[in-house]
């Protein structure tokens, strides 16, 4: 088991080992090499639990993203013109995602209704321009505001896994050193400006939420006191947020 004191990688030790391991390619110096990267295995694992910790415990992410990173020490080549992190965090929260996904945590009846309220969301943001409200949604589908507002809090890690999987997917293939020539560097531009576009496009409370979960890094909790709201009610703006990118992203990238 790896515990919470894993030391900083050592920049000269980790330079020497990939030297090594471009040349010899064996299983120890790979293993040698996943140590000296746990602390990034760890950050992003410890940046996850909080929104997947009803699912799954911080061992079974480590241990996913520790996956990850062996996968990305094979399938790295030091001769293109990547960040080994760049490209190994992606991996890393790839094979995580993946691993939840497995898990069919959510039953069908949960998803049903999340989809439900989505196409309502969807629907209604059609008809007016404008991102529509909770009461709006309620109004639509016979519900109360809280029904929807309990599923949007249900939805939370469904709508993180999914827009997570769909980024990272196109981000791995991105990002990946296999890519050459300045098409992948446009694919990639152009999905972070429409991203920042649809960003820029959410209600301003949901815009904050996002920017303090994404760019200041601060848990639901803490955006919660910031905010003067419940750690619940958080979570219930985040996912209609990343409902609305979801299906925005969906339909911008979709052939």
């Amino acid at each position: 088991m790896l515990g919470t004191t894993a030391q900083k990688s050592d920049p000269s030790l980790t330079a020497r080992l990939w030297e090594e391991f471009s040349q010899n390619r064996s299983l120890e110096t790979r293993n040698e090499l996943v140590m000296q990267y746990v602390p990034l295995v760890k950050s992003i694992a410890l940046r996850l639990l909080p929104t997947y910790r009803k699912y799954v415990d911080f061992d079974d992410l480590l241990s996913s993203g520790l996956m990850g990173m062996m996968d990305a020490i094979d399938k790295f080549d030091l001769t293109k013109d990547v960040k080994f992190e760049t490209y190994a965090s992606l991996r890393i929260k790839g094979e995580i995602i993946d691993q939840i996904r497995k898990q069919d945590w959510a039953p069908n009846s949960l998803r049903q209704k999340i989809k439900k309220v989505e196409e309502c969301f969807d629907a209604l943001e059609t008809r007016t321009g404008r991102t529509p409200t909770e009461g709006e949604v309620a109004v639509s589908l016979a519900m109360s505001a809280e029904e929807v507002k309990k599923t949007l809090d249900e939805a939370h890690t469904f709508n993180m896994v999914a827009l997570d999987e769909m980024l990272t997917e196109r981000g791995d293939s991105l990002a990946s050193p296999q890519e050459e020539g300045p098409e992948a560097r446009l694919e990639d531009r152009e999905l972070k400006e429409t991203l920042v576009k649809y960003i820029e496009a959410l209600p301003e409370k949901e815009k904050q939420v996002i920017a303090m979960y994404y760019y200041e890094e601060l848990t639901l909790k803490e955006i919660g006191l910031v905010l003067g709201v419940t750690e619940s009610r958080v979570s219930q703006i985040h996912s209609k947020a990343m409902m609305g990118l979801r299906l925005k992203m969906t339909k911008a990238f979709t052939i």
